[in-house]
C-alpha cells in the first residue's frame, strides 16, 4: 500500500515545541512505516522522518515569517495532488483547502477533522461530503451535517513519557496561552489551592498574556515558556496534577492523553472532547468551574497514578491509532 500523508506546514512534524497537527501526522506516518506501509510525507522540508520526505518549502511559516502562509499552502497542497496518481491514498491532516482537489484526482482522500474552526468553514465540508471520507478525533467534535467513516482518537509515543507514581508538590498548565484554553483560570484554582503552579506553553494572545497572566506571577505562579518534548516530559510526570480548564469545546487534549501517560490525573472542565478522554474520578476530574476544581485538587489523594497509565497506554498509544487507519484504508481500498 502507498499512502501520502499531507502535514501541515505552520510548523515541523515533528513540532519542536507546539503543533498539534503536525504531532498527529508525524505520530502516524512514523507509525505506518513500522508497519510496513510506503509512505510519503508531504511537509516542511526540516522535518524528521523516516519515511520518503517531499517538500517544496524548508521551514514552516510560523518559523520563518519571510513566507506568506497563503502561498506556501498552496504550493504545498497542489505539489501533492499533482503527483495524486502515485499513491493509493492520500491521507489529509491539512483542514479543508487540500478538499477542493478531491473531485479533480482518481486517488481515494482521507481527511482527519482536526476540530472546526468555525462553523463558517462546514460548507465545504458539506459541498465534498460524498467524495471523500472523513475521519473525527472524538464523538464530540462531529457535525451533524457531515458523514464520517470513523472515530480515530489520536496516538501517542508511549515511548517518549514516563510513568511516576512519585510526582512533585506542583500543579502544572501546558498549553498555547490563551483565553480558550484556560489560563487565568488555572492561575485561580492554584491560588485557592495554595499549590505552586507552572505554567508551560506559547504565548498565543499577547495581549491576554500580558494583561492577565503576567503581572500576577509570583515564586509560586512560575511562566516557563515553551517546553520542547524532554522538558514537556518531565513537567507533566512531576505534576500532581494537570489543571485543563478550557472555555471552549475542544475536539481533543494531547497535554490530557500525555499526562495520563505519566500517571499525571487531570482535572478539566466539562467541554468538548474531555468525557471521551478522562474516566472522573478514576484518572482525574470533570469539573464545572473554579470551586469545583479546587475541591478537585483537594481530592487528588484518591487517584490511582497507575490507573491512569494503563488508561492512556490503551486508548491513546500510537499502536492503537494506526491500526484504527489502517482499518479505514482496507475498508475503502478492498470495500472490507
Amino acid at each position: 500500500m502507498k499512502v501520502a500523508v499531507l502535514s501541515p506546514v505552520a510548523w515541523r512534524t515533528p513540532p519542536r515545541h507546539y503543533g498539534p497537527w503536525e504531532l498527529v501526522a508525524s505520530n502516524l506516518t512514523e507509525g505506518l512505516i513500522k508497519n510496513g506501509i510506503d509512505v510519503t510525507l508531504f511537509a516542511t522540508g526540516d522535518s524528521v522522518t523516516k519515511a520518503t520526505l517531499d517538500a517544496v518549502i524548508e521551514k514552516g511559516y510560523e518559523e520563518d515569517g519571510s513566507q506568506s502562509a497563503k502561498v506556501v499552502e498552496c504550493l504545498h497542497i497542489s505539489n501533492l495532488m499533482e503527483k495524486a496518481s502515485e499513491y493509493e491514498v492520500i491521507h489529509n491532516h491539512f483542514d479543508f483547502l487540500p478538499l477542493t482537489y478531491s473531485r479533480l484526482i482518481a486517488t481515494p482522500m482521507v481527511t482527519t477533522i482536526h476540530g472546526f474552526s468555525s462553523q463558517n468553514i462546514i460548507p465545504v465540508y458539506k459541498k465534498y461530503n460524498s467524495n471523500n471520507h472523513y475521519v473525527s478525533i472524538s464523538y464530540a467534535d462531529r457535525s451533524p451535517e457531515l458523514d464520517y467513516i470513523a472515530n480515530v482518537y489520536h496516538g501517542i509515543d508511549t515511548t517518549q513519557f514516563g510513568f511516576n507514581d512519585k510526582p512533585e508538590d506542583y500543579l502544572l498548565y501546558f498549553g498555547r496561552i490563551h483565553p480558550d484554553k484556560g489560563t487565568v483560570e488555572a492561575m485561580e484554582i492554584a491560588k485557592r489551592s495554595k499549590r505552586r503552579l507552572l505554567i508551560a506553553g506559547i504565548i498565543q494572545d499577547k495581549t491576554y498574556f500580558k494583561e492577565k497572566i503576567e503581572p500576577f506571577f509570583t515564586d509560586s505562579i512560575v511562566f516557563l515558556g515553551a517546553a520542547d518534548p524532554e522538558k514537556r516530559n518531565m513537567l507533566l510526570r512531576n505534576a500532581v496534577a494537570l489543571l485543563h480548564p478550557i472555555n471552549f469545546e475542544e475536539p481533543f487534549g494531547l497535554s490530557v492523553a500525555e499526562a495520563m501517560l505519566c500517571g499525571t490525573p487531570v482535572i478539566a472542565f466539562n467541554k468538548g472532547s474531555m468525557p471521551e478522554l478522562i474516566e472522573n474520578k478514576k484518572t482525574g476530574f470533570l469539573v464545572n468551574d473554579i470551586s469545583e476544581a479546587v475541591n478537585a485538587v483537594a481530592a487528588l489523594n484518591s487517584i490511582d497514578r497507575h490507573v491512569c497509565y494503563q488508561h492512556a497506554k490503551e486508548k491513546f498509544s500510537i499502536e492503537r491509532m494506526v491500526k484504527d487507519y489502517m482499518t479505514v484504508y482496507e475498508k475503502i481500498l478492498y470495500k472490507r
